[in-house]
């Protein structure tokens, strides 16, 4: 199994408030959906609420909870991280998508960080990504953008390999 993290952080790690994204960027969205389609995607219940057509399509969508009696379409639910780590198969690609406490979960495990930093920092957040050593990582791409007329911020997708 390949396991990847996947996420779109303002400069100071601020990913998400009250159930939102910080951040339209259409250009991220589609760098996500090239990424994630036709994988296998593991993300918290509050990620899965946040989205807005519900599960994913054409991803195995996996999702986290407490909550015993959680069910919606087309997903698959584990009620601890191990256990959806462990329902993974060995060749499978993949991803994590969120939230802040499954990100926590994962990153000592990820072999690999797709992350889109944004050259912002936002008034108000209330998730973050967690901080990382990046001397435990090397840096395979880093593709800069300027701000354009459907991306009004400055961003890089940055992908990381664990040393």
């Amino acid at each position: 199994m390949t396991l990847s993290i996947i996420c779109a952080l303002a400069a100071n790690r601020a990913i998400g408030n009250k159930g939102g994204l910080l951040y339209y960027l259409p250009a991220d969205l589609k760098h996500f959906k090239n990424l994630t389609t036709g994988h296998t995607i593991i993300m918290g219940r509050k990620t899965f609420e946040s989205l807005p057509k519900g599960a994913l399509p054409n991803r195995r969508n996996v999702v986290i909870t407490r909550q015993q009696d959680f069910s919606a379409p087309n997903i698959e639910v584990f009620h601890s991280f191990e256990d959806a780590i462990q329902a993974c198969l060995a060749d499978e690609e993949v991803y994590i998508i969120g939230g802040e406490s499954v990100y926590a979960a994962a990153l000592p495990l990820a072999q690999r960080l797709c992350l889109t930093h944004i050259e912002a920092t936002p008034d108000e957040a209330d998730t973050f990504f967690p901080p990382f050593d990046e001397s435990e990582w090397t840096i395979e791409s880093d593709e800069y953008h300027e701000p354009d007329e459907k991306n009004l911020i400055a961003y890089r997708f940055v992908n990381y390999r664990r040393k």
